[in-house]
């Protein structure tokens, strides 16, 4: 016990010592926000993987799904650190920086108003944003309570309030730049973290041969059972349904507003080539070692918890593995777990509070009272929002987990799909294309919203959205994603085109002629 805590003092202490170092760095909104738009590689990309993977990932996903599909879910951590990652960086990265920049948009829903001229547009964003992130930041706290239960015996509410506090302190000190700081520290722990936790509990079953064989000798479940050995299968027992899981949590992070506002801070062309080999290593490791892990968690059967109705209770799993490790490792798995925990919130709310402000309060006050605010009201105005964010994450976690209300736990679930589903098409075409339109974006925003509200409400009632294979908000939220990258260039088809010469304006960022070694392009030989 005093191992754990010596480490959860030290781990917090340094996390409030980065949040005051950084304070110079958030002198002005621009340097809160985005760190001044001087971000290197090894932050940006830390940031990025650590924002990407939270304890929702170790704790719950990698537990269900490890369950569900064995050690064929896998494939998913392939998915993120191939799509998610290395795909995310190469075909966003260089020219978010430079569109965003052009534009002097700081934000996801600022990016809409001003690439399609449309103040209607950044609204539209900014609510989408201000009512799914708050419920996607509510889930963070989710993988902490079993966790800290079973090593503290701390309630889960002083677990959410001691989180939440800390968590605020540093961000609101030092804003994007002490999160960045903050997010490399706790992604090295979270690199030595899971190849720790892999070795034991691989060891605690015999070493890696005999956890696949024990695994293969598992029966599978009754709609798949000719399926012998499908737990250590290629394909595990569900193979469509592990490619909708890949889909959403991997092509899912394009659209995110607070993992593309990673590529709007870094510093240069060349820490985005290095940006995007240490961000698709970093996946391959935490994410791939979460969602293999988790594929040996039927191994634990006869001692993880079941609900009244004889399911698994998913959340349960990855502390039931980690309880009887040593306890040098459970104080590491402890950080690990805050780590993952804290990264992700500090960017959700620095995301929440900077969109709403920016995006809405700022622009009605100033058409309001016809006067441009300051930047120290404006900062001020995030940093209030930023505990307001933390406070309203922290209650509704709190709610769900002392009542039985399920449709917080649903609205949980299809935040990343609505989000991503309203987001992705539009944003992606917009970076790409000049024939992309104002209509088009707004029937993407519908249809990936629509999509999750009617997926959720057809839960909700007990009736069937399109088909059974739709039921799970992971399915529909592929569909609402890959809906729009279907529709936006359909309906820009047959819209109102955007004004060329404005379009030509903005795009003129990517034609201007810089100079570059040898090493990066061929170039012509001298004569």
């Amino acid at each position: 016990m005093l191992l754990k805590i010596l480490f959860l003092v030290f781990f917090f202490a340094v996390m409030i010592g980065v949040g005051f170092y950084c304070r110079r760095q958030a002198a002005n909104v621009s340097g809160f926000v985005l760190g001044g738009r001087s971000v290197g590689p090894w932050l940006t990309a830390f940031a990025y993987g650590t924002s990407y993977f939270s304890a929702v990932i170790f704790i719950g996903y990698a537990g269900q799904f490890g369950w569900k599909f064995g050690v064929a879910s896998t494939w998913i951590g392939l998915g993120n650190c191939v799509i998610g990652s290395y795909l995310a960086w190469a075909i966003l990265g260089r020219r978010t920086r430079l569109l965003t920049q052009k534009l002097d948009s700081r934000t996801m829903p600022e990016f809409f108003g001003q690439r399609f001229s449309s103040p209607a547009l950044k609204v539209a964003a900014s609510v989408i944003v201000f009512i799914f992130l708050i419920p996607y930041t509510a889930s963070l706290y989710n993988g902490l309570s079993r966790l800290f239960a079973s090593s503290f015996a701390i309630p889960y509410e002083w677990c959410v309030i001691i989180m939440s506090v800390l968590t605020g302190i540093y961000v609101i000190a030092g804003g994007y730049m002490a999160t960045a700081i903050n997010d490399f520290i706790q992604g090295c722990i979270m690199l030595v973290g899971i190849v720790l936790v892999i070795a034991a509990v691989l060891n605690q079953n015999g070493g890696f041969l005999e956890s696949v064989n024990r695994l293969s000798a598992i029966a599978p479940p009754e709609s798949n059972a000719g399926l012998n050995g499908a737990f250590a299968s290629f394909f595990g027992p569900e193979p469509l349904a592990l490619f909708g899981v890949v889909i959403l949590t991997s092509l899912g992070t394009w659209g995110l507003p607070q993992m593309v506002g990673k590529f709007y801070a870094i510093k240069s062309e060349g820490d985005i080539a290095k940006g995007t080999l240490i961000s698709t290593l970093f996946a391959l490791v935490v994410a791939g070692g979460c969602y293999f892990l988790g594929g040996f968690g039927r191994l634990y059967a006869g001692s993880i918890e079941y609900a009244a109705n004889g399911t698994p209770i998913f959340d349960s799993i990855v502390p039931t593995m980690l309880a009887k490790l040593p306890d040098i490792v459970v104080a590491i798995v402890i950080v690990l777990v805050l780590s993952a925990s804290m990264s992700t919130l500090s960017s959700l709310v620095l995301t929440s509070s900077s969109t709403l402000t920016l995006d809405l309060i700022v622009p009605a006050r100033e058409r309001k009272g016809d006067k441009k605010v300051e930047q120290k009201t404006t900062m001020l105005l995030i940093r209030i929002l930023i505990v307001f964010f933390i406070a309203v994450s922290a209650v509704i976690a709190i709610f769900q987990y002392k009542s039985s209300v399920t449709f917080i736990a649903q609205l949980m679930g299809i935040s990343w799909g609505a989000l991503a589903g309203a987001f992705l098409a539009p944003f992606l075409y917009s970076l790409y294309s000049k024939k992309v339109t104002k209509a088009a974006v707004w029937v993407s925003f519908a249809c990936g919203v629509g999509i999750m509200a009617a997926d959720m409400f057809c839960n909700f009632t007990g009736r069937v959205f399109i088909s059974a294979y739709f039921t799970s908000p992971i399915n529909a939220g592929m569909l609402a994603m890959v809906s729009g990258l279907v529709i936006v260039p359909l309906v820009s088809l047959f819209t109102k085109k955007p004004d060329q010469a404005a379009v030509n304006e903005m795009f003129s960022c990517y034609d201007r002629t810089v100079v570059v070694h040898a090493t990066t392009a061929l170039g012509e030989d001298e004569k």
